[in-house]
């Protein structure tokens, strides 16, 4: 394999993952979401606030999202700040994915937490 055409299948295994998270983060659907103890300890309105805004992050820069993956954000909500990351798992929850861009063997993970529990 050339040089080009690695590249260009990272970019597309990129957009794929991006494309991937992103779904998973704004509907909940394609993986499984977790919250820490902390966030689902918060009053209703706030845990509420905190999902919702996790949902609706758009704001990744070349700053907070180096590889372009849309894979961990941190945001604050009344002062206290929290996080979002996904991570990637084998079907089997055992090991990491071989392929995060390949949803049949891959159990995406959103764990959405307040920042001291990163």
């Amino acid at each position: 394999m050339t040089a080009h055409a690695r590249s260009e299948t990272l970019s597309k295994d990129v957009t794929r993952i991006r494309e991937l998270n992103d779904l998973l983060r704004a509907t909940f659907t394609g993986g499984r979401v977790v919250i820490t103890a902390a966030v689902a300890e918060l009053d209703e309105a706030t845990r509420a606030k905190v999902l919702s805004t996790a949902r609706t992050f758009k704001s990744f820069t070349r700053h907070n999202d180096p590889y372009g993956e849309h894979d961990c954000f941190f945001f604050q909500i009344e002062g206290e700040r929290y996080f979002a990351k996904v991570d990637y798992y084998d079907r089997s929850m055992e090991y990491g994915s071989e392929d995060p861009a390949n949803p049949d063997v891959t159990t995406r993970v959103l764990t959405i937490g307040d920042a001291a529990s990163y």
